[in-house]
């Protein structure tokens, strides 16, 4: 998320060193000489010899993953293409958990020859740490390499030494059918550390006034002007109401009623329920009913100190709130992850394996695509059981564009080591929806006036307080402050419902200016606000500027905010159609692209001017101190190069995808 400055809480596994980039899609089991098969894409690309550190103490620690192939794998892609898309005879035909396992899922024969295997090699399996997707494997070293065919060794991995397999793992042919992948081969610096114990939530990032009640409302009179006129001051942050007004949810009288939506962060902020109902009650709006809102929490925590545990407060409140304030009367569910790492895909995990909603919001993700093909299977293996069983997930696609090495809002976001550009996982997956961001204007009558593509420059007052720091909007990317995420995928090749939407100058030029010998995803496929300028107001139990710790409010944005945002309209979109669930939406989505239900967001809505708008920051937004700074803000493409950054052009972009939901919208999946 953006908060205004703070660093976006978007990391998939924060304190562990990912591997770089997964090069192929290759499928995952080969036969050997020896009688067993190999697990191709379990040894990370960054494993490599010259980057060899020598070889890893045989008595560290093991904790994996055994991901389970299931009965039917074939049959289960089949089934997940045809669920969700429009036309099929399967269409939207989904199955309950019971039903997909019967199906689908793993036979007890299956568990009981992985079983075998693992505890005949010396290794324990943790049935209570199991499930119906993996078996969670623990122990030493020296028996993993005996398990897995092959020896660990320490690797340089971005900027720290990571263990890793010295090759790609393998499994005995007497469990090889029954083996999807394996995860936890590889490891970062830190060792996992456990705590029941979570940290103290951290100061509120205070908004400093003058700014807005709605767009327009203010003009900064009193500062340079930039681009022939005085500017208006940026938004204090919109409240529910205004959001409802602006994407259509007041006009249509939906409210989200009947269907729940699920809400995966790491971790657990403080006082959630009772936060935001006391801020539902300050803006007229409805609290939470009883039993619409609840938390599904693991046994304990780990990894806190080095994931930055207090960090996810705020990104769990920014999420509640966007999602409550669209639609007021779904249900909500927090599904809270036990750490920044595989903690999230056990999260993921427990909403398939028991449905415990039809629309999940996730306001993370990995600051490129450096995937093993084994993680991208494992997720993979989740968002089908998910797209089956009419569940669909929703993924922000980061705040800095195209994720460029080198620039401040790189260092900024915490991917300062990436070496090339690229796009964010599991964002890029073909099986979720991803969610960009846009600046949003909304009138006097919480009405919408126009949107732009979420493309910022900061430019500062200059010192004599008569013009900006740099001719507006400033010099790239030295200014470059935040935008929303999107780009051309290196790993996963374009999906069927991007045909003929996607212009083919987008789908095949590459992040590195290269050409794809074929047509690649392309992110996002859609969009709501983002630009913290004009973001949300958001309540969290916080510690005050005084040093006490309760009820503060902040501003807020970031796709982390677009994200639930989406989320929350697609609850009023199931209420619009009977409360039938929707699924995996991306097919019905691009169905109805270049249609009037898409508002279609460019870069300059106001004709040759660029969006701009004067911010108001304390010096210290946290202990609320001045002396205040000015900033002129520029929106959209303008001054930033076009190979770093993203526009928003008419028709599909890199920037908005097919755009950001009007009213009809809301009707358009029946």
């Amino acid at each position: 998320m953006s908060r205004d400055g703070r660093r976006r809480r978007a990391l998939t596994a924060a304190a562990v060193a990912l591997p770089l980039v997964a090069a192929t899609l290759s499928a995952t089991g080969t036969a050997q000489a020896n009688d067993r098969h190999t697990l191709a894409g379990t040894k990370p690309t960054w494993a490599r010899s010259s980057a060899d550190r020598g070889k890893t103490d045989s008595k560290q620690r093991l904790d994996a993953k055994v991901w389970l192939a299931g009965r039917d794998p074939k049959g289960l892609d089949a089934y997940a293409q045809a669920v969700s898309t429009p036309g099929s005879q399967q269409y939207r035909k989904f199955l309950i958990p019971q039903q997909f396992n019967q199906r689908f899922g793993a036979t007890p024969q299956q568990i009981a020859s992985v079983t075998k295997w693992v505890r005949d090699s010396g290794l324990y399996v943790d049935l209570a740490g199991s499930n119906s997707h993996y078996l969670h494997v623990t122990g030493h070293l020296d028996k993993a390499k005996n398990a897995f065919g092959t020896d660990f060794r320490n690797y340089a991995a971005q900027g720290t030494v990571a263990r890793a397999p010295e090759s790609d793992a393998t499994v005995p042919a007497s469990a090889a059918s029954a083996v999807l992948t394996v995860t936890g081969l590889d490891t970062g610096k830190h060792l996992r550390t456990h705590s029941d114990t979570l940290p103290p939530p951290e100061p509120n990032y205070n908004v400093a006034e003058p700014c807005a009640q709605y767009y327009g409302q203010k003009i900064a009179t009193d500062k340079p002007t930039a681009y022939g006129k005085h500017q208006p001051r940026a938004m204090c942050g919109l409240l529910p109401k205004q959001l409802r007004g602006a994407y259509g949810a007041t006009a249509s009288k939906l409210t989200g009623k009947g269907a729940t939506v699920a809400i995966v962060d790491a971790y657990a902020a403080p006082k959630m329920e009772e936060v935001s109902n006391t801020f539902s009650k300050k803006y007229g709006d409805q609290p939470f009913a009883k039993g619409q809102y609840r938390e599904v929490l693991p046994p304990t925590f780990d990894l806190v100190d080095e994931c930055g545990a207090a960090g996810w407060y705020g990104e769990e409140a920014l999420d509640v709130t966007a999602v409550h304030a669209v639609a007021p009367k779904a249900n909500v569910v927090y599904v809270g992850a036990q750490n920044c790492a595989d903690g999230l895909d056990g999260a993921l995990t427990k909403i398939v394996d028991n449905h415990l909603a039809d629309i999940v919001s996730n306001s993370w993700g990995d600051l490129s695509e450096h995937y093993t093909q084994a993680m991208i299977d494992a997720e993979e293996s989740i968002f089908k059981q998910g797209a089956i069983e009419g569940i669909g997930f929703y993924f922000s696609t980061g705040d800095c564009g195209y994720e460029v090495p080198g620039t401040p809002c790189q260092a900024r976001y915490g991917n300062a080591a990436s070496t090339r550009r690229q796009v964010d996982l599991p964002t890029s997956d073909p099986w979720v929806t991803a969610v960009g961001g846009t600046s949003l204007a909304v009138g006097a009558h919480d009405d919408y006036k126009f949107e732009t593509d979420w493309n910022v420059q900061y430019d500062k007052l200059a010192a004599n307080g008569k013009s900006w720091s740099t001719p507006p909007p400033g010099n790239y990317p030295s200014t470059y402050s935040a935008g929303g995420g999107g780009g051309t995928s290196d790993l996963f090749a374009q999906p069927g419902y991007q045909r003929g939407v996607v212009p083919k100058s987008l789908s095949e030029n590459l992040p590195d200016g290269t050409t794809a010998k074929q047509p690649m995803r392309v992110i996002p496929d859609i969009s709501a606000v983002a630009d913290p300028g004009t973001g949300i107001r958001y309540p969290e139990w916080d510690q005050r500027s005084d040093g006490t710790f309760g009820y503060a409010e902040s501003r807020v944005g970031g796709t982390s905010l677009a994200c639930p945002i989406i989320a929350g309209l697609q609850a009023l979109a199931q209420q619009a159609q009977g409360r039938q669930p929707i699924g995996f939406a991306n097919p019905s989505i691009y169905l109805r692209a270049g249609e009037h239900v898409y508002h279609d967001v460019t870069d300059k809505p106001l004709g040759r001017d660029p969006v701009a708008y004067v911010r108001t920051n304390y010096t210290d937004p946290y202990a609320k101190k001045g002396p205040l700074l000015y900033i002129l803000v520029t929106t959209g493409n303008k001054g930033i190069a076009k190979s770093d950054a993203l526009t928003a052009t008419p028709g599909y972009d890199r920037g908005t995808g097919v755009g950001s939901p009007t009213a009809a919208y809301l009707r358009s999946f029946g």
